[in-house]
C-alpha cells in the first residue's frame, strides 16, 4: 500500500453470466497528491464490462485496485481506459511475506485485490472499463469538478469523505515524513 500511486475501492461489485456476462460496480480512486505523502480527494469510478465463454453463475465482489506507477496513474486520470487492454492488471499477492514475493507483479500497471461471495465457474474472455462516474462527483462535491482534477489534489476533501482519508492516512506508514 506505501507503494501505491493510487487505490480504486469497488464494494459490491456485480458480475453474472450464462455465456455471455456482464459486470458493473461503483466505487472512489484517490491518488497520491505529488510531491507529498498526502491522499487526494476521492473521485467518482464506475467499472463496466462484459464477457463471453463458458461460464455460469454470479457473484458480487470487493475490489481493490492498487496503482503502482505512473503510465497506471495517467490512465487512471484519462477519461476512460480499459483495464487489459490499456492498463495492464495482475492479482496482488497474499500473505505475511507478500512484500518479498511482489518483484515480478510489481511491473503491472494496477495489482487487484478482491474478496467475492456467490457461486460462479467458468473460462471466458473479457474486458472492463474504468471511467469517471459524474453522478457520483456531483453528488460528493455538488458539482462535477472532474477526475483530473480531483486526483491531482486541486479539490479539498469534503467532509463526506474523512473515513477515508483517516483509513488511508494509516495504512500510509510514511505520512507526514
Amino acid at each position: 500500500m506505501d507503494k501505491a500511486s493510487c487505490v480504486v475501492v469497488v464494494p459490491n461489485m456485480k458480475k453474472a453470466g450464462f455465456i455471455f456476462g456482464a459486470k458493473y460496480g461503483r466505487g472512489f480512486a484517490t491518488c497520491r497528491k505529488a510531491g507529498t505523502n498526502g491522499w487526494s480527494a476521492p473521485a467518482g469510478i464506475r467499472i463496466e464490462g462484459g464477457s463471453f465463454g463458458l461460464q455460469i453463475g454470479g457473484t458480487e465482489q470487493d475490489a481493490v485496485l492498487l496503482v503502482m506507477n505512473e503510465t497506471g496513474m495517467r490512465h487512471l486520470r484519462e477519461s476512460k481506459f480499459t483495464v487489459g487492454a490499456d492498463g495492464t492488471v495482475a492479482a496482488g499477492p497474499v500473505g505475511r511475506n507478500a512484500t518479498a514475493q511482489t518483484d515480478a507483479s510489481m511491473h503491472a500497471e494496477m495489482l487487484s485485490y478482491s474478496r467475492a461471495r456467490g457461486v460462479f465457474a467458468g473460462i471466458s474472455l473479457d474486458g472492463a472499463t474504468l471511467r469517471p462516474d459524474d453522478s457520483a462527483n456531483k453528488e460528493l462535491y455538488g458539482t462535477d469538478p472532474g477526475n483530473r482534477a480531483i486526483l491531482t489534489g486541486e479539490v479539498a476533501t469534503p467532509p463526506a469523505a474523512s473515513r477515508l482519508e483517516d483509513m488511508l492516512k494509516r495504512q500510509s506508514p510514511h505520512e507526514g515524513k
